[in-house]
């Protein structure tokens, strides 16, 4: 039988940082040899992937957590955010001084000080891999940063997600009750110290609602599907797909709502979850 296979790509693929597992890349690929399909999901922007990713090759890509879906250079899905809501989260965004990027499907853009905080949060995880990894005599390569561009050069009619990191414990909750019922407002997934980081959406363009268009558009059934990933952001990609599987790296209450767990993420975690479900 053919299958479809959906993978998130930071914490399912992707170490956060710039490492996978071999196994994962060997597992893709031969599950393509096989026959089966196997796409991206991802929350971050098409032009933010990480090209060690994008080399192992895909049949489709899910991106800025369900806002757009593309085969080769076919657009599946394009459901940008409304300009009036765009400048609406900007405002609340300033408001209480909380940095943000917002996500084209080209791009990201920060505000004033987003930039130093992310890159100050990555050099801080290479220097806890690199003594990680100089116990067992090895170096740690320096992650991949692509500089996004300031927020004044963001073409406002084509956003379609905001990534926040916030000092505050309780943004997410807040932004939620706050924003109304128009937005869809989840935890991120950048491991912070402190405060708290999210990602807002339009309410109803999640991961599960661009992988249920895509379905329909390649004529394959639900129950065929597989979903793999690790973040709040692929909890609708569990709800859609016959077969939802979270990482071993997932919290709890997201493995189980996904029901089906595997490995983490560079214990063989994706190579793991295909063999079991005969892909590989």
């Amino acid at each position: 039988m053919t299958r479809i296979a959906f993978l998130d790509v930071d914490g399912t693929i992707l170490e956060h940082g710039s490492l996978i597992a071999p196994s994962t890349v060997t597992a893709i690929r031969q599950a393509r040899a096989n026959g089966h399909q196997v796409w991206l999901s991802t929350g971050r922007s098409a032009g933010d992937v990480h090209p060690d990713v994008l080399a192992i090759g895909f049949d489709g890509a899910i991106t800025n957590g369900g806002a757009y879906a593309t085969r080769g250079e076919e657009m599946l899905v394009e459901q940008p955010m409304p300009r009036a809501d765009v400048e609406l989260l900007e405002r609340y965004f300033e408001a209480h001084g909380i940095h943000y990027f917002l996500q084209t499907h080209g791009g990201v853009f920060a505000s004033e000080g987003m930039g130093a905080v992310m890159t100050a949060y990555r050099r801080e995880r290479h220097a806890e891999r690199a003594a990680q990894l100089a116990e067992q005599g090895l170096t740690a390569e320096e992650p991949l940063w692509k500089e996004p561009r300031p927020v004044a050069e963001v073409d406002r009619d084509a956003v379609a997600k905001a990534v926040f990191v916030s000092p505050s414990i309780d943004t997410v909750a807040h932004a939620a009750a706050e924003l109304g019922a128009a937005f869809h407002v989840i935890p991120g997934s950048i491991p912070l110290p402190g405060g708290s980081n999210g990602e807002i959406g339009q309410a109803g363009v999640t991961k599960g609602s661009a992988i249920t268009s895509v379905l329909a558009q390649l004529g394959l059934p639900a129950t065929d599907a597989i979903g793999i990933g690790d973040s709040w952001n692929d909890v609708e990609m569990f709800e859609v797909v016959g077969t939802p599987v979270a990482m071993g790296n997932a919290v709890p209450e997201l493995q189980k709502l996904a029901g089906r767990v595997t490995t983490s993420v560079l214990d063989d975690g994706v190579h793991n979850a295909f063999a079991e479900l005969g892909l590989i």
